[in-house]
């Protein structure tokens, strides 16, 4: 004898409603389904079934003694499946999470929101890998990336996170030293610090200072971390970034003594390969970081902003090797 063809799944669940309500229509209520689909789909487990579930009166409806034996056993299968359902869940939720991104924006904005996240999803382990070497996101090396560039990023997902400004900064000292900085000009006199591919030159042009002065003169930094505490600590001044130096305008270590900024060409990205986006450690990564990006109030004490496409050059000028698609 073969085996009976289980009943659809749709008209379980209808069954199961109108079984715990006593009711077709509270049944359609809860499924968000018309009465009249109520009725038809538990008619149609009837036939299927060949057994009455329901003694039908005016203005009630009543389990029959075969319908109170299969509805238990029906709840309790679909008590089993949304256990099942949550146990997968739980535990495609938990593991290793690898995020690969620059270790002056982990350091300067990732870390100091990460509590709220870790605290939110205790399953998950989360790994920062930082540097500035392309990682191969196709291959494996990481899961999700955080990278500044200019996009596109061919064969993955990627969403604009933030954009910031670039203007100078410095510490509040260097306005009233031997040298005070009251216009572009004094640039001439003080030391600059070069932060990885921000140009100096385009700042400077935008600001029409003139000159024979090298703007490319001081030294280099290639993490930003870095090039920050060198201006905190007066050494010279810094094209600071929006996003990177927040901390340091709103506490005062660092201030903007001149109203000109120049928008970035670079916007901060988020990564991951298109097959990966549902994953649920990245879903859950991906929700929580563009609701922290959108809640940023980065301080901007500079009214005068050239749009990067008005600007007299490009203001970041690094380089973006990505060796393959998929790399970042």
């Amino acid at each position: 004898m073969s085996p009976r063809r289980l009943p659809p799944l749709n008209a379980l669940r209808a069954f199961a409603a109108a079984a715990r309500h006593l009711s077709f229509t509270r049944a359609a209520e809860e499924l968000h389904v018309t009465q009249a689909a109520v009725s038809h789909q538990v008619k149609a487990l009837e036939e299927h079934l060949g057994v009455p579930l329901f003694r039908r009166g005016t203005r009630a409806i009543h389990l029959t003694e075969a319908g109170q034996r299969y509805a238990c056993r029906v709840r309790d299968a679909f008590q089993i499946l949304h256990e099942a359902t949550e146990a997968l869940c739980a535990q495609e939720a938990a593991g290793r999470l690898i995020v690969a991104t620059m270790t002056s924006f982990a350091a300067k904005w990732l870390i100091p929101r990460l509590g709220d996240f870790l605290a939110a999803h205790p399953e998950i382990e989360l790994r920062l890998e930082t540097g500035l070497l392309p990682v191969d996101l196709d291959g494996g090396a990481a899961d999700v990336a955080i990278r500044m560039g200019p996009g596109p990023y061919p064969g993955l997902h990627a969403e604009v996170l933030m954009r910031d400004e670039v203007f100078p900064v410095c510490a509040p000292a260097l306005l009233t030293g031997a040298a005070p900085l009251r216009t572009p000009a004094d640039l001439a006199y003080h030391v600059l610090l070069q932060d990885g591919g921000l140009d100096w030159a385009v700042w400077l042009a935008a600001a029409g200072v003139q000159g024979d002065f090298d703007p490319h003169r001081g030294p280099g930094f290639v993490d930003s971390t870095m090039s920050i505490q060198s201006a905190v600590a007066g050494h010279g001044v810094l094209l600071g970034r929006t996003v990177l130096i927040a901390d340091e305008l709103a506490d005062g270590r660092l201030v903007a003594p001149f109203d000109l900024a120049i928008e970035s060409n670079y916007a901060y990205w988020f990564l991951c390969p298109p097959d990966r986006l549902d994953a649920p450690r990245v879903r859950a990564f991906r929700v929580w970081l563009l609701r922290q990006t959108a809640a940023a109030c980065l301080a901007r004490p500079v009214s005068r902003i050239i749009p990067t496409a008005e600007a007299p050059g490009v203001i970041y000028n690094a380089l973006t090797g990505r060796p393959n698609a998929g790399w970042v």
